[in-house]
């Protein structure tokens, strides 16, 4: 088969040329009809037609393929609506705002697609190369203690969680199922990581579910907008919860001493003016 079909034939192909024969000296040019110049039975050979159609489909789901998949997605507004409830984010953990949000650099495909070994897919290690470039996520269902904010004192025990938080992800690749954006350009979801030293070694944890499990945070008790991702995540979050209050952990160490007094997250902000919602039912 010649390739491209309208490829001139070559002198070998013409069963009556043979080597005996030399070209003349000054050859005089013939007129070429279109119908010899370019020849459209070719293009209707299954040996033409096959590759072509194998070609171009391959094309088209590599392109596919990467819009979907491997294309990088530089901050939270940035998510497109048809991911929420659907899709999941993996990336990088660049650094932890509080006990209960942190920022990720998107890397979709993780090592397999060449993050981390491939010199022009690294992640970025400073403020200036990172900025605008990365995802901002709050945990779902869960609220943690407030660091000092615009003047308000912290909460007790909001640096531990915050500490604990940073030891656990800082640095660490996530995955998360991402359920809805907020008004603080942020998107809310259950986040997951694996860990080596944690027992059993390298098993999906819900962070989400670590925190109340150590007492650094509670259910999140919003009357609207609270998410969890299921009843079976609600269900478990708030036996975690029950099972660290029983067991004096974190936050809940001095709860039955202090009793009506004691002062949940959601309390705290709603005393320090900070329980305003947004319009998707989160807090900040």
């Amino acid at each position: 088969m010649r390739w491209p079909p309208w490829s001139s034939k070559s002198s070998n192909d013409d069963p009556q040329n043979t080597t005996s024969e030399s070209p003349p000296s000054h050859p005089t040019p013939t007129p070429r009809s279109p119908s010899s110049f370019l020849d459209w039975t070719d293009f209707i050979e299954p040996r033409t037609i096959i590759p072509t159609i194998l070609l171009t489909s391959g094309i088209l789901f590599g392109v596919r393929l990467h819009r979907s998949y491997l294309r990088r997605v530089p901050d939270a507004p940035s998510i497109s609506p048809g991911w929420l409830r659907r899709r999941t984010i993996f990336g990088k953990v660049t650094s932890v705002g509080d006990g209960d949000n942190f920022r990720i650099y998107h890397t979709p495909g993780g090592r397999l697609a060449g993050w981390g070994w491939l010199p022009w897919k690294r992640v970025p290690t400073t403020k200036k190369e990172l900025k605008d470039k990365t995802i901002h996520i709050r945990l779902a269902g869960i609220d943690a203690p407030e660091l000092a904010h615009f003047g308000r004192p912290e909460q007790p025990f909001a640096r531990d969680a915050h500490a604990w938080l940073t030891s656990y992800l800082l640095g660490r690749r996530i995955r998360a199922s991402i359920y809805r954006q907020d008004q603080y350009n942020r998107v809310v979801g259950s986040v997951s990581v694996r860990r080596a030293f944690d027992f059993p070694p390298f098993r999906r944890r819900d962070v989400s579910y670590e925190m109340l499990k150590h007492g650094l945070a509670t259910v999140y008790e919003a009357k609207v907008g609270a998410e969890f991702g299921g009843p079976a995540n609600e269900k478990k979050y708030r036996k975690a919860e029950w099972w660290a209050k029983k067991r004096s952990k974190g936050l809940w160490k001095d709860y039955k001493r202090i009793g009506s007094d004691w002062e949940s997250p959601r309390a705290y902000k709603t005393r320090m003016g900070m329980g305003d919602v947004d319009n998707v039912g989160n807090s900040k």
